[in-house]
């Protein structure tokens, strides 16, 4: 009761801003809403009169607006529905797909208390140089410029082992005081209100906004140890130790916490400021096409992605080298998902629409009882319009955004594993196409998929996985075999038992035997004793 009664105030919070944003517009379109949502609906407009009119505005920019005004929580909402077209209209996905979790930065003071806590040391002690002016600042922490003093071998003919003392720069994340109860509370709310949609509307339930929810929130939670982002930028980094056309930072281990964390500082410049990028001499072509190779090395070859690749965390460094940064949102897929993954994309690629439909339903997202020549009907519907345009019109992002429209009437339940690689997926074409509005992803992508396909579904990567699966076998005859004695020597103990416990029964039967034997012929002497004192008398 009482959670429901905060929820509620919260809601009242919510329902008073996107009102005065006048966004409360998509209350419109549900059915059967319950009682007191219908009233709040009508009496909401009133708690907004003074705010200014945004008539002028689209409603999905009008709710971007209201997601921002609301904070980080509502900010990552609104980016998770970014990619759901089947919930909001392409419109609106275009709308939040440019929401930016920018805020303003917290002070100076509450970032030296943090990183002293966490670390316990002296910000002087630890670093040489700290910028107060944080440099970037989102929904959940901000960034400072540093520089810390680093002894290296500086050998010399007279002292092999002299060593000089240098300054390295490095960039130190710390997150938001009070950032983890403020998700805590509208994490709460999201999911009330995700159980409240599934019960009052039917036809959402197919959408899993509970599970979405729960995504959501472990993402989340994530974010909120910056140990796990670390680890996640070592992970990378080792995924892509020989490649030359891709960097990520170096984690300074010593200096990073749960709510602080230290890397080398990336001189480079942001893939979003394209004429630097041309003045500096790079290749925009050639970053474009680097942008969708390494996204889909990361998702195919690694089951494991950055999953916030904006413009904003990307760089470029002197020698043309593409950089990322932010690993607090990671994604990862199973084998069997990439397999999927590959194998539609390559269908779609080669207008193999049949095998597109088949693949769905071997996945199991698409209801057996669904006819897979309708299924390979609609997936033919999706690619032809797309793939027959020209090049600079070709849109991995519409044609994800036209399947999910389809999903309704095959009954397909909503896979949020794979919403996550959707949101990435859009945005790296975005990224892609910002440098190269030419760019046919099709064209890049095919290559990388083909090559990850032969390797992986080929004839020869089929026969090593029966061997793998047989030398896994083998790894495991010996714990077989002692599982199997175990289970014969125990079953002999229980034999054992039932028999000792079957002779048990016997003696206690010949007993029982032996004593009504001797009741009875007890009660026959008394009886003839009584008899003959019977007739002494």
């Amino acid at each position: 009761m009482i959670r429901t009664f905060k929820n509620s105030l919260r809601l009242l919070f919510v329902a008073r801003t996107m009102a005065r944003h006048d966004a409360l517009f998509f209350l419109d379109k549900l059915e059967r809403l319950p009682f007191y949502l219908v009233a709040l609906r009508k009496i909401m407009p009133l708690f907004a009169l003074g705010a200014t009119r945004s008539k002028d505005l689209r409603d999905g920019e009008r709710l971007a607006n209201a997601l921002q005004e609301l904070g980080p929580s509502f900010i990552k909402l609104g980016q998770a529905l970014s990619v759901r077209a089947d919930l909001i209209g392409e419109d609106m996905v275009l709308d939040l797909g440019n929401l930016r979790d920018r805020l303003p930065p917290f002070p100076f003071e509450k970032a030296r208390e943090t990183i002293e806590y966490e670390l316990q040391t002296p910000l002087e002690e630890l670093f040489a140089e700290f910028n107060p002016a944080p440099v970037a600042a989102a929904s959940i922490a901000q960034v400072h410029f540093a520089k810390v003093r680093e002894t290296v071998p500086a050998p010399t003919d007279e002292d092999p082992d002299a060593t000089e003392e240098i300054l390295r720069d490095v960039a130190v994340k710390i997150l938001r005081p009070g950032i983890e109860e403020a998700f805590e509370q509208d994490l709460r709310l999201f999911f009330w209100l995700a159980g409240l949609v599934e019960r009052y509307q039917p036809h959402f339930r197919r959408l899993r906004l509970t599970k979405i929810v729960e995504t959501m929130a472990d993402s989340v939670e994530l974010e909120m140890d910056l140990r796990l982002e670390a680890a996640a930028a070592s992970e990378m980094a080792e995924n892509f130790a020989e490649d030359p056309e891709f960097d990520v930072p170096e984690i300074d281990w010593q200096r990073t916490a749960k709510r602080v964390m230290t890397q080398s500082r990336i001189e480079g410049i942001s893939i979003s400021k394209k004429d630097e990028l041309v003045a500096a001499g790079h290749d925009l072509n050639a970053l474009a096409d680097n942008v969708i190779r390494v996204f889909l090395h990361q998702v195919l070859r690694d089951g494991f992605f950055h999953a916030d690749m904006h413009h904003g965390n990307l760089f470029v460094t002197a020698d043309g080298r593409l950089v990322a940064v932010d690993f607090g949102i990671m994604g990862r897929m199973s084998r069997e998902t990439r397999l999927f993954m590959a194998e539609m994309l390559h269908a779609f690629l080669t207008r193999d629409y049949l095998r597109a439909a088949e693949v769905h339903f071997e996945a199991g997202y698409v209801p057996p009882h669904k006819s897979l020549a309708s299924f390979a009907q609609a997936c033919r519907s999706i690619g032809e319009p797309i793939l027959g345009r020209p090049v600079s019109e070709i849109s991995i992002a519409r044609l994800l955004v036209q399947l999910f429209q389809i999903t309704e009437t095959f009954e397909m339940e909503t896979q949020p594993q794979l919403l996550l690689l959707q949101k990435t997926m859009v945005t790296a074409e975005g990224v892609a196409q910002s440098l190269n509005a030419e760019i046919n992803f099709w064209e890049s992508a095919e290559p990388t998929v083909a090559h990850w396909m032969r390797e992986n579904m080929g004839i020869e990567a089929q026969a090593a996985d029966i061997v793998k699966d047989g030398i896994a076998l083998l790894r495991k005859i010996p714990a077989i075999v002692t599982k199997a004695d175990d289970l014969l020597t125990e079953l002999e103990a229980r034999e054992k038992a039932l028999d000792q416990a079957a002779d048990a029964g016997e003696t206690a039967a010949a007993e029982r035997r032996n004593r009504a034997g001797y009741l009875v012929a007890g009660v026959v002497l008394g009886a003839l004793a009584a008899w003959i004192l019977l007739l002494a008398a």
